[in-house]
Formats: C-alpha cells, sequence, structure tokens
C-alpha cells in the first residue's frame, strides 16, 4: 500500500461530515452532552473567579492600599507616636510615605444651628484615603489647600439630621475637638478655625459616625497619633519594612496579607468548582468515545471501500480523527456560548434584583477570555483522544477484513 496521502485535506473535511449528514440526531446528541459538560466546567470556574474579584476588589480599591501597612503600639503600652516618630519612620529603608492619624472625640455642628453631634473625628492627610482605599462615595477628598472641608460617614450625616445623599455636599458645618491624652490625663478642647463644607461622604450605613479632617483646619495641632500609616516602595519591600517596625516593638497589619489569605481562599473554591466541572465533562467524554466506537463499527464496509479506491491506513486514521476533533470542537464551542449564557443571565438577574431592593448592582460570574480559549483547545484534545482508539482500529483494517465485518 503507498505511503503517500491520496485524500486531500478538503475532501477528508467533506467526508468527515458526512456522519453528520447520516446520522444527524446522534451527533447533534454528543455535541449537545459535551456542550453541557463544557457548559458547567466555564460556568463554574467563572464563578469562582467572580468570588474572587468581588472579595479581593472589596480588600484592594486602590494600588497604594496594596503596599500600605498599619503600624501601631500594643494597647497595654500605652504609647502613642509624636511628630519625632513620624519623621524618624520616614528615614526606614524603602518606606515611600508615612501618613499618621489622629484620633479623637469631638462635636460636629450645622452652622447656624445650635445642635451638636458627638462623633467620632480622625485628623488626617488627603493622602490617607489613598493609601487606605477608602475614598468617599459621593463627593471627592479635600485637600488642604484648595478645597478644605470635611468627609464624613453617612450615620454622621444621620445623627446630624442632614439627608444621607449628595443634597449634603457643601453644607458648613462647624468642628470642635477634644484632645484627649489618656497617659498624662490631660484634655485640650480646640476649634476648627472656621466653618467647613462637606466635601465628601462615605456611603456605609455599618460605619459609626465619623469625621475627617486635615490637622491644618484646626487651631492647635494633634499632640499625638495613635496609628501610622506606612507605604512601601513596591510588593517586594513590604517584608524588610514590616520587620523593621517589629523590631521597634510595633503591631503592623498589612492589607497584602488579606490578600494573600483571600486569594489562596479563592483559588481553593475555584479549584473545588473546576473539579466538579470536570467530572460532569468526563461523563460527556466518555459518551463521545462511546459515539465514535459505535460509528466506526457501523462504517467497516466505507472503510473497505476507501482502501479499494486508495486510500492509505494514515488517510483512514486522518478522517476518523478529524471527525472526532470536530465534533469536540463543536462541543467545545457550543459549551463556551452555553455557560457565558447561564452565568450572565444570573447576572443581569442579579443586578436587576440588587437595584431593586435598592442596592448596588455586582458582577457574581466573571469569565475570563483565557479560559474561554484554553476550552476550545481542551475540546479539541478531547475529541482526538476519543477518536484515536476507533481511528487506530480503522486505519488497520484491510479492505478484505473491512468487507467481511460488514
Amino acid at each position: 500500500m503507498a505511503d503517500g496521502h491520496k485524500l486531500l485535506w478538503r475532501e477528508m473535511f467533506r467526508l468527515s461530515l458526512r456522519n453528520f449528514r447520516v446520522k444527524p440526531v446522534r451527533a447533534i446528541l454528543t455535541i449537545l452532552g459535551m456542550s453541557v459538560g463544557f457548559g458547567v466546567v466555564l460556568f463554574l470556574v467563572s464563578l469562582g473567579y467572580g468570588l474572587q474579584y468581588i472579595l479581593i476588589g472589596n480588600l484592594v480599591t486602590t494600588q497604594d492600599s496594596l503596599v500600605t501597612m498599619q503600624a501601631t503600639y500594643p494597647s497595654e503600652s500605652n504609647l502613642t507616636f509624636s511628630e519625632k516618630d513620624i519623621t524618624d519612620l520616614r528615614t526606614v529603608p524603602h518606606v515611600a510615605e508615612v501618613v499618621p492619624v489622629a484620633a479623637f472625640s469631638g462635636e460636629v455642628t450645622k452652622e447656624g444651628t445650635n445642635n451638636p453631634a458627638l462623633v467620632a473625628m480622625q485628623l488626617v492627610d488627603p493622602a490617607y484615603f489613598r493609601l487606605t482605599g477608602g475614598a468617599p462615595t459621593v463627593g471627592s477628598v479635600y485637600s488642604t489647600t484648595t478645597q478644605p472641608g470635611v468627609v464624613v460617614t453617612s450615620q454622621t450625616l444621620a445623627v446630624m439630621g442632614l439627608p444621607t445623599s449628595t443634597s449634603a455636599l457643601n453644607i458648613p458645618v462647624n468642628i470642635s475637638v477634644d484632645y484627649e491624652d489618656n497617659l498624662h490625663g490631660t484634655t485640650t478642647i480646640t476649634s476648627s478655625k472656621s466653618a467647613l463644607p462637606i466635601v465628601g461622604i462615605i456611603e456605609d450605613d455599618t460605619q459609626a459616625p465619623l469625621v475627617d479632617l486635615p490637622p491644618q483646619v484646626v487651631q492647635i495641632p494633634p499632640p499625638f497619633y495613635q496609628t501610622t500609616l506606612v507605604k512601601a516602595d513596591s510588593v517586594d519591600t513590604v517584608e524588610s519594612i514590616r520587620n523593621a517596625l517589629t523590631t521597634r516593638g510595633l503591631i503592623v497589619s498589612a492589607r497584602i496579607d488579606l490578600v494573600n489569605q483571600a486569594r489562596q481562599i479563592t483559588n481553593i473554591i475555584t479549584i473545588v468548582l473546576g473539579v466538579f466541572g470536570i467530572t460532569a465533562l468526563i461523563v460527556s467524554a466518555i459518551g463521545m468515545f462511546n459515539t465514535m466506537i459505535v460509528s466506526f463499527m457501523e462504517r467497516t464496509y466505507e472503510v473497505g471501500v476507501l482502501k479499494s479506491l486508495g486510500a492509505t491506513d494514515t488517510d483512514v486514521r486522518n478522517l476518523f480523527l478529524l471527525e472526532s476533533a470536530i465534533m469536540g470542537s463543536l462541543g467545545g464551542l457550543s459549551g463556551i456560548v452555553l455557560g457565558f449564557a447561564a452565568s450572565q443571565g444570573i447576572n443581569f438577574g442579579l443586578n436587576i434584583f440588587a437595584t431593586h431592593m435598592g442596592g448596588k448592582g455586582f458582577t457574581l460570574f466573571i469569565t475570563p477570555l483565557w479560559f474561554a480559549g484554553l476550552t476550545v483547545g481542551l475540546s479539541i484534545m478531547i475529541g482526538l483522544a476519543s477518536g484515536a482508539w476507533p481511528a487506530l482500529r480503522a486505519s488497520k483494517l484491510s479492505a478484505k477484513e473491512a468487507f467481511l465485518q460488514r
């Protein structure tokens, strides 16, 4: 028998589609079974990626927050940060930025009224919001020069009797801060230099009443700071800075630790979901393998005719492999469409429900493009694997054996 190929690829492709025309119901059911398997895999993996995006997205809202650490002294030490301590922290190698946080209680009053509300207050530089990722959801962050003002939580507006919406922006308020030094037992009361407008609102009903304002607007600077935010110049230097701060007796927490833990948890969830999906895919692959075996047993006479006309063993093998590859790729493509349609349909329904209940829309299912491409490649490989044994059997049949097995 000649070693060269007698069938052109376009002829082979046309012949491989013959089974789809002769046995359309079986071919459609086989492709449908494969599409369900791939659709389940895509659906579950998209769920895992969506959960990861939601969890980590809530933890990291800005790039700077990922490399920022929060440093405090142990509560039992009664120690706080002075201006000299803040200056010393700026000299630590690889520290890019240091923002101290002074937290005290105080009163906020709408200008022109005499109904003060007792709230917690933070005197912080505007960079605080960038390092923590807690930017206002309404309005903007104040500036120490061009736009002095305060940022408040929605609960602060509620206790003041103000509307918890954009209409509260630019309302002037008077601020008084109680500087209480627990270590020395002294208290100093200072008032803001003038009424300050509300420039930003943090819409979070779970956050207690809080007012953020820059230290420059009060008559007396904060005498000490309870917490300090330390930003590293890169992710690689976070650990070295953490060690340097720990040797100074500080307690250090980094958001990157939470992100790493969250990523590990979501990766495990994604793997578990993927295993369930792969189980469904294996069942579909077995069904396709069974289809290819039945197809081979029904087409032994066709194999005999092809070889009688001069088709080589390689031609016959490639014919069966091409047919199984086409069937697998169609199953993969239709599975992508099925899984994507199901996941986006649920996303759409959840967004409508969340909006109707007064919340914000969110994306629960996220399909990475690389995984969709991987699905197509995997579907072709499964198709080739399912058709490998029938293709090998068909290629080894002689024309005489094929006619006798009819």
